[in-house]
């Protein structure tokens, strides 16, 4: 039976280096802790027997061999290039599929919603987690070896327009939506502030 495969994407959580969007509201410490916190709740809430999960780590070498993540899970390098080049990358590095790929800064995802979004790739080619901004949290393949030649062509990353481009680059497959989660950009979308997400 083949198997379904959970891909996050994740940094090392350096000041200066990851979620600094975030870090511009809060300071770039205290962004970088958020999201080392972040990443240990979610890694718990998504381990499921239905799905291996997969860690595509940056910086590629250090993520490798980084003791800030479980060491049980497997990991792969993100490798170079935009969003969208690093994504390919974990799709089809874990061929033949089904294969989704999240980002790691979503505060709401659980197994719940893993499990529907591999659901609709019972009857779907591609699923998508859409976001409230225009964005995705969720990328889905059935079949990723090989991959669709256009996917993640002229997407607008980091814009409104980011899921409607990339559904733009998949013409001809069948598309499914699964939840809308939104993901963590500013301090506007915490779901708590960070004092109160140290005491909790």
């Amino acid at each position: 039976m083949i198997r379904q495969t959970l891909v996050v994407m994740v940094k090392e959580p350096r000041a200066g280096r990851v979620k600094t969007r975030l870090g511009r509201d809060i300071g770039m410490t205290t962004a970088a802790w958020w999201f080392r916190h972040q990443v240990k709740r979610l890694l718990r809430r998504i381990q499921d027997p239905r799905w291996d999960v997969v860690l595509a780590v940056s910086p590629d070498r250090d993520g490798i061999t980084s003791s800030v993540w479980p060491a049980h899970f497997r990991r792969m390098p993100q490798g170079q290039g935009d969003l969208g080049d690093r994504m390919a990358k974990a799709l089809r590095y874990n061929a033949p599929g089904p294969v989704c790929v999240i980002g790691a800064d979503i505060p709401d995802v659980g197994r719940q919603n893993i499990a529907k979004a591999f659901e609709q790739l019972g009857s779907h080619d591609a699923v998508f987690g859409p976001a409230p901004d225009g964005g995705y949290w969720l990328v889905g393949l059935k079949h990723t070896n090989p991959l669709p030649g256009h996917i993640f062509q002229d997407v607008r990353w980091s814009t409104q327009h980011a899921l409607m481009d990339t559904k733009a680059s998949l013409k001809g497959l069948r598309i499914a939506h699964c939840d809308t989660l939104r993901d963590v950009d500013t301090v506007h979308d915490l779901p708590m502030t960070p004092r109160q997400g140290r005491d909790s």
